[in-house]
């Protein structure tokens, strides 16, 4: 069911029983408790209750340890909470202004990154690399990646040209990604990102290189 439904689902069950006393949830990551309004004016304690994980056909995730976010009214909170740590969850609140930002964020460390994968696997094809070979030999250098993350952090995980200030590299790195002009435009906007965040060399002219 699409996000936008839920309110709608809620109008329709609102007249199906007595709502009083009971907790009304939903787990839509982007969309407020507000949505439940219709259940709420009856009687029912709301709130949403998002857990930060990804879910695909073929894939069983398991939920411990996982991050859920919560908003809404505190009875319905304190309903939602007991039944994530059931699950062995990690709970935790988030403003009801703050819904849409945290799932763009929820974007980026999953949704985006799959399409960031993919875009790589294409440009192994420029270098002569067949996609399904590509894949698998992607899967290293990403492990230790996100491993270096989990226990270093972003600043001191980034490695490759830009942190060693290595012009000449990435302008022979733009100059290869003309053959795959989609990849071009996310290498330039990661690389004019990771000039913004994290350590780096010759600074001043990478930035000048990213702007030709």
């Amino acid at each position: 069911m699409p996000d936008g439904a839920i309110a709608a689902a809620a109008a329709s069950l609102s007249e199906a029983t007595d709502w009083s006393g009971k907790a009304a949830l939903h787990s839509s990551g982007a969309l407020s408790s507000d949505e439940l309004a219709a259940l709420r004016q009856r009687g029912a304690a709301v709130a949403s209750v998002h857990p930060l994980m990804t879910f695909v056909r073929g894939s069983r995730p398991l939920l411990v340890g996982v991050p859920f976010a919560i908003e809404g009214n505190r009875r319905a909170m304190r309903a939602a909470r007991e039944i994530v740590m059931d699950l062995r969850g990690q709970p935790f609140s988030i403003r009801k202004q703050d819904k849409e930002a945290y799932h763009a964020w929820g974007m980026f460390v999953s949704p985006l990154l799959t399409a960031l994968l993919a875009v790589s696997e294409r440009v192994a094809g420029a270098a002569g690399v067949r996609r399904s070979a590509a894949k698998e030999r992607m899967l290293p250098i990403l492990g230790q990646t996100l491993a270096n993350y989990a226990a270093l952090g972003a600043p001191q995980s980034f490695s490759g040209p830009i942190v060693r200030g290595d012009v000449e590299t990435v302008r022979k790195h733009l100059s290869a990604l003309r053959a795959v002009p989609e990849a071009r435009e996310v290498y330039l906007a990661l690389a004019r990102t990771a000039l913004r965040d994290l350590p780096t060399k010759n600074r001043a002219t990478l930035e000048k290189t990213l702007k030709r």
